[in-house]
């Protein structure tokens, strides 16, 4: 079956799951219901061919969209200013010709898609790719893929077998953004400060695999899945950061694994094997998802395969914990993707914990979201999903441009088909081949990034010839809610504690300035403080009653 027929079919097994609308509707809104209890707004970025990301309703029309002058490079975000961060694919034959998900540039643009800072990095020896994050501090972290030299390889104990025209491995840059297309880096984490291998005791690096599971094995190449796969060998697609924590999180598609190390090093630091919060230097404090990469454990044992967006839960149900979006390429005995959520073994001070000998926990998910039939639920590449303040789960298919909203019972509470095909808008019934997302946000009415700011005064949907679909989501006028009358918020900034005083208290949430909701809980009274200890300094938006929003800072 051709690659193309499979995604054909698949895509049909989705649009004959809604059997109530017609099964000739090929993109757009084919489903919105009273199970999706978030109100708010998706923000994406198609990948193909489009410099344009669009910020939609849940009835798939169009309130806002940002214009930039390169196609993603992939993800983008929404910060609480209004302000679109957004990383651009520049061109780089030392890189594109490989790996492809190349970026190289970042941008960041204002409500209008005026640019008002790019920085690039791009060049024949490095490029940003995948990923970026903002962090409360106002610094960007951004994935890297760097190139290394054949002789530093080697003296590193790379087995020379494994060396193929160019070798790629890793890091992780935080810029300070500096005027309107500069930035100094503030710190950095290289993967290549941080390796084992029990190839040659002559070289760097020598010891025991399975020893050493805060490093990583040098010479390990995840066969059968990329048996031939020695110049992106990790294939770094995702970072992110936990403010709580102090803790950055990436994930390396290749090798069926996520890592966490500590931030709270300098650059010197984090290139070595200790000092920091937890001794450890830049040395991983937790991995999961293959055992076998540090020889404790075998195939049997995979957890992950080729996933991407790990992110940290704050509140709800499953506050603590990890979402990924667990691609499933690679898995027994059927390909299929899911939603996986797992909990860590940390304790209070922010360590994980690990028995001698044994693999990294957890054995078990603690919530899975996958096909309930076969093959009908499956992004060979790419893909997101995101906890929903109501403890919904919003899921991007990247494969097939589908995003869609599960509720706590895993029905199907939304539903909808991107119509940008290889940068065109598409009209109804034509069917959609590269139409794919590379993730979707979603972003509450009151986020802060609205407040103030016009959407399009008769939104329409994206794709041309749009079936007439009975939508009553009631889109509230974010200006309209914004009165802070009677409100009082001190010390602000604040240091330890954020006193909130208004009367009818009855519902608070956090966001940090990516979007993630931090905190979320329903409270009595016309006081309440606010915990800020356990935040890192930086910038964050508060939502009082799903009415009123406004910004906070962090001080420590």
């Amino acid at each position: 079956m051709t690659t193309n027929y499979f995604k054909y079919f698949l895509f049909l097994l989705l649009v004959l799951s809604f059997p109530f609308y017609s099964q000739a509707q090929t993109v757009g809104l084919f489903l919105h219901n009273n199970m999706s209890e978030d109100d708010g707004y998706v923000l994406f970025a198609p990948v193909n061919a489009c410099d344009t990301t669009y910020l939609i309703d849940k009835c798939g029309r169009v309130m806002h969209k940002w214009t930039a002058n390169y196609a993603p490079g992939l993800d983008a975000y929404l910060l609480p200013d209004g302000t679109l961060l957004r990383s651009g694919h520049y061109p780089n034959p030392a890189f594109d010709p490989n790996g492809g998900s190349s970026g190289g540039i970042i941008q960041r643009f204002d409500w209008n898609s005026n640019l008002l800072w790019q920085y690039v990095i791009s060049d024949k020896t490095q490029t940003q790719n995948h990923d970026v994050f903002y962090m409360p501090n106002g610094h960007i972290l951004a994935a890297v893929w760097e190139v290394i030299p054949d002789s530093v390889a080697i003296a590193s104990g790379r087995n020379p077998g494994l060396l193929d025209t160019v070798l790629w491995s890793a890091k992780i840059v935080e810029l300070e953004p500096q005027g309107t297309d500069s930035a100094i880096i503030v710190w950095q984490w290289r993967l290549m400060d941080h390796l084992v291998q029990d190839y040659d005791s002559t070289k760097a690096n020598y010891g025991v695999v399975s020893a050493h599971p805060e490093l990583l094995n040098f010479n390990y190449i995840n066969a059968p899945t990329f048996p031939n796969n020695t110049i992106d060998w990790t294939h770094l697609n995702a970072v992110t950061y936990n403010p709580i924590l102090d803790q950055v999180m990436i994930s390396f598609h290749n090798l069926d694994e996520i890592y966490i190390i500590d931030h709270s090093t300098t650059t010197a630091q984090a290139a070595s094997h200790s000092v920091g919060n937890h001794n450890k230097g830049g040395d991983f404090l937790y991995r999961y998802g293959n055992p076998q990469a540090y020889n404790r454990g075998t195939s049997a044992d995979t957890k992950l395969f080729q996933q991407h967006d790990p992110d940290w839960i704050y509140s709800g149900k499953y506050a603590n914990k990890i979402s990924i979006f667990n691609n499933g390429t690679g898995r027994q005995p059927l390909n299929y993707s899911s939603v996986d959520i797992i909990t860590p073994p940390i304790d209070s001070n922010g360590n994980y914990n690990l028995d001698s000998g044994a693999a990294y926990g957890p054995d078990t998910l603690s919530w899975t979201y996958g096909p309930t039939i076969v093959n009908t639920f499956f992004s060979r590449y790419m893909g997101g999903a995101q906890l929903l303040p109501s403890g919904n789960v919003l899921i991007c298919n990247a494969m097939l441009g589908t995003l869609f909203e599960i509720d706590t019972n895993n029905n199907t509470a939304w539903y909808y088909v991107n119509p940008i095909n290889n940068g065109v808008d598409l009209s109804q019934y034509a069917t959609p081949n590269a139409n794919s997302v590379y993730r979707c946000t979603f972003y509450p009415f009151t986020y802060s990034g609205f407040n103030g700011n016009n959407f399009i005064s008769n939104p329409q949907p994206l794709e041309h010839n749009p079936i007439p679909i009975n939508c009553s989501y009631n889109n509230v006028e974010v200006n309209a809610i914004s009165s802070t009358e009677g409100l009082k918020l001190y010390p602000n900034p604040a240091d330890q504690v954020l006193e909130i005083a208004m009367e009818g208290l009855k519902h608070l949430f956090v966001c940090d300035v990516s979007g993630k909701v931090l905190f979320n809980q329903d409270v009595q009274g016309n006081n309440y403080s606010l915990n800020t200890a356990l935040l890192a300094p930086g910038l964050y938006s508060l939502s009082i009653n799903q009415t009123i929003h406004k910004q906070f800072v962090v001080l420590h």
